[in-house]
């Protein structure tokens, strides 16, 4: 496969310059926006003029919008087959990626009428049923359960003009890799593919020599280039309880307005928002064995104020957007460095500055050597008086520990043992098989049969 690159070479670029359907043009004018951001001013022409696209950009800088304005674009135009299955399909990693598209395609498409749904794992079959029977516009789905209602024959591809693969490489690491090219060989083969990815190499660009056709390639920021408004902090610890008293101590800092605590496993989660709370601190959980529900009420709680820390596992390291987060702190240090990447992405968005804070133990050295090697910066190490690590069982710090211990931080022996918040890691068969972790558990009684379709119109109701 044959790649162009693509050099942004900071021309002065306003969205009127891009070509939009008036329509789009006001409602970024009423969201208050005037200048595209990098990736936006080149990925938009490229995707206009419908070539395929594999692009690569730090997170907050707009990229939804990157491909949901071209994708608009397309419906400003009459289709030319008549059926009722959609003309765009964004496949998403994520509930709340695609939550965040679903929102945005809202945002820009108000003063245009089309029909949007979502398709995500955890939520009742029944009205996903019904809103695969009705005339559809945009589709945004994960792609275990929509490759299940694929398999039933509820699925239309036959006036489908985009495919959308949004954080390909997340998809790739949780293992819907066959799920996607199932679903891309099911849909007509002149469509445009629009692949976005934190990175573009190795097994993306594998899947995207299969999957797109001379793509345009567009890199605006590599790992090291990104988080230049963050500032990075590494505190050794020296067992659970070290670790509980920083993060005390941490918390009792007025200037943590709201924060995110990253933690290895979502029964980790649970236990430290329990913990928290019984403290006195507005804290709630978030990960995947809870329903759509549930979540959405966690991340409104973090957005208004009424929750100031959110405890998730890696299901909030994408796709979640909430403006005011001053501090990401990795309770339990991530098990990759793009996971490390996203994480600490969810303070300083948007030009505002960001504090990511990671607690690492002994086992966790060799995950700090990769994260350190993949970004190509040293973790500035941070002590607090009064609360400086020590040995544990009279084993060496971290930093002291001889090379041999490196192999602690390797996934098959963090699998054979429980972490270090006392926690075991989740069934092996939801790691071999991660489409079935977004169905696992059945919504609440109170959840079922409510639809998730609306309009194209922000005032327009919710259908089922």
């Amino acid at each position: 496969m044959r790649f162009r690159y693509l050099i942004f070479q900071g021309i002065n670029v306003t969205f009127e310059k891009l070509a939009l359907h008036p329509a789009i043009l006001q409602a970024i004018v009423e969201s208050g926006y005037t200048t595209p951001t990098p990736i936006q001013a080149q990925a938009i022409p490229q995707a206009l003029a419908g070539h395929d696209l594999m692009a690569s950009a730090q997170t907050g800088t707009g990229k939804t919008a990157a491909f949901v304005l071209p994708s608009l674009q397309r419906l400003s135009t009459p289709s030319a087959v008549s059926s009722r299955g959609p003309r765009v399909l964004v496949l998403t990693p994520t509930r709340e990626l695609a939550n965040q598209v679903t929102d945005a395609a809202a945002k820009y498409g108000r003063h245009m009428r089309f029909r949007i749904g979502s398709i995500v794992g955890g939520m009742p079959y029944p009205p996903q049923m019904r809103l695969l029977s009705q005339p559809l516009d945009i589709l945004v789905a994960t792609p275990g359960r929509l490759l299940d209602h694929m398999e039933r024959g509820r699925v239309d591809y036959s006036r489908l003009e985009v495919l959308v693969l949004d954080e390909a490489d997340r998809m790739l690491d949780m293992g819907f890799i066959h799920a996607v090219e199932k679903i891309a060989a099911a849909t007509p083969k002149g469509r445009q593919t629009l692949l976005f990815s934190a990175t573009l190499e190795g097994n993306v660009a594998k899947l995207a020599g299969r999957l797109l056709k001379n793509p345009k390639r567009i890199q605006i920021a590599t790992a090291q280039e990104r988080h230049e408004n963050i500032e990075q902090r590494l505190h050794h610890v020296g067992g659970g309880e070290h670790k509980r008293e920083l993060l005390a101590h941490l918390l009792s800092d007025s200037a943590m307005d709201k924060a995110i605590v990253f933690t290895a496993t979502k029964r980790g989660a649970d236990r430290l928002a329990k913990a928290l709370h019984a403290q006195g601190h507005p804290a709630t959980a978030l990960h995947g064995d809870m329903n759509q529900n549930q979540r959405n009420r966690a991340v409104h709680g973090l957005r208004t104020g009424h929750v100031r820390l959110l405890v998730a596992t890696d299901v909030a390291a994408r796709g979640l957007d909430v403006s005011g987060i001053t501090h990401v702190i990795n309770y339990d240090m991530p098990k990759s460095p793009e996971d490390y990447v996203h994480r600490i992405g969810r303070t300083g968005r948007a030009g505002a500055k960001g504090i990511a804070i990671s607690f690492a133990g002994p086992e966790d050295r060799g995950q700090l050597r990769d994260i350190e090697r993949y970004t190509r910066q040293g973790i500035p190490v941070h002590v607090i008086a009064g609360l400086e690590p020590k040995a544990v069982s009279g084993k060496p710090q971290a930093q002291d520990r001889p090379r041999r211990a490196e192999h602690h931080g390797h996934p098959r022996h963090e699998a054979r043992r429980h972490n270090g918040s006392g926690n075991k890691p989740a069934h092996r068969g939801f790691a071999k098989h991660p489409e079935r972790e977004e169905t696992r558990g059945r919504p609440a009684a109170r959840d079922r049969g409510r639809g998730h379709i609306r309009r194209g119109r922000t005032d327009g109701p919710w259908l089922g």
